[in-house]
């Protein structure tokens, strides 16, 4: 199977989550062997449509999730699935055992996009133990609501809303035990293939730039601007691809997988914001002025590139370094 963005033109939300949907039950899963497709078909949709791909990555994701945990991936006509994850100061979710196994979520979660127009989720709450635990469940049940999105004033992403959603007593089923969604290998490779979708924005906006220089006799502070971008580019495909090699070769495991997430993910966001920049110094103000795809794909990616917590992930990946000291010498 060829996997291609040809189908995934821009479109609103229902048209991506109708398109994520169709797209979950081909799109490999990572560590299957064929890691590299899925991030390429990601890289590919966020080049095209920031807006597509991020509503399809947060399905493929919960589909690898389940498959991690031992479960099938979701069966046809159960919809399209949000991983919710966050955690905010004066918000908690508290998972409640019952009997025969049973569990029920109470409490409110922050920062769930799209829980208004997805059909399920996988959700993370506090257990009794004081860990955290995953928990899938029906956002259309009784005791969900998702609270108004009307604050959302983003002029990124603006169809990918996020509210908080609150559970009263909502049934549950666990995937993973205490503290496995952390510690599992794929949260490693589930932040890696944002980090692809990084890269796809950073080429919507790199060709812009390149369209437009080829439209004038370029000085030498084009050329920079150019010759920086194309480096960049290439640095982030060629550490992307050798992720993906080590993912399905067995070489992405505990530390060594996470400390190559930090490191693709901080390659693929200094990528993106060298990209952003030398758009907006060689282009000027008049393409984020009149020319409506190009403003808005600036717009989306400066907000989807917040998940990355600058400095202080590079401050996080210089622990894993001094933690893992021999490891990374050998590296060097």
């Amino acid at each position: 199977m060829t996997l291609t963005s040809g189908r995934a033109a821009a479109g609103p939300v229902p048209r991506a989550l109708a398109l994520a949907a169709e797209l979950g039950a081909e799109v490999p899963l990572p560590g299957s062997g064929r890691t590299a497709e899925t991030w390429q078909l990601l890289t590919d949709l966020a080049a095209a449509d920031l807006t597509v791909a991020r509503v399809v990555e947060p399905h493929l994701d919960a589909l690898a999730i389940l498959d991690q945990a031992g479960l099938h991936r979701a069966a046809p006509g159960t919809g399209t699935w949000g991983v919710f994850a966050a955690e905010a100061p004066g918000m908690r979710l508290d998972a409640m055992p019952g009997p025969d196994g049973t569990w029920t979520l109470s409490g409110t979660k922050p920062w769930c996009s799209l829980a208004d127009s997805l059909d399920r989720a996988l959700v993370t709450a506090r257990v009794g133990d004081g860990g955290r635990r995953t928990f899938a469940v029906d956002l259309r049940a009784a005791g969900v609501t998702a609270d108004p999105a009307d604050a959302w004033v983003s002029r990124g992403l603006p169809a990918v809303t996020s509210c908080p959603v609150r559970f009263d007593a909502v049934d549950a089923t666990p995937v993973g035990a205490t503290d496995w969604y952390l510690t599992r290998d794929g949260f490693a490779w589930g932040g890696i293939g944002v980090a692809a979708c990084w890269l796809g924005g950073a080429l919507g906006v790199a060709r812009t730039l390149l369209a437009a220089l080829g439209r004038r006799t370029p000085d030498q502070i084009a050329l920079m601007h150019l010759g920086r971008v194309d480096a960049a580019l290439h640095e982030t495909r060629t550490l992307l691809a050798d992720a993906a090699d080590a993912v399905d070769s067995g070489r992405a495991g505990g530390q060594e997988g996470a400390l190559l997430a930090a490191r693709v993910r901080a390659t693929a966001f200094r990528c993106a914001e060298l990209v952003l920049e030398a758009a907006a110094h060689g282009l000027g103000p008049a393409p984020l002025s009149f020319d409506e795809d190009h403003a808005a794909r600036v717009a989306d990616l400066h907000l989807y590139l917040r998940q990355h917590h600058a400095e202080r992930d590079d401050a996080s990946l210089g622990r894993r370094i001094l933690d893992l000291s021999e490891q990374a010498a050998a590296a060097w």
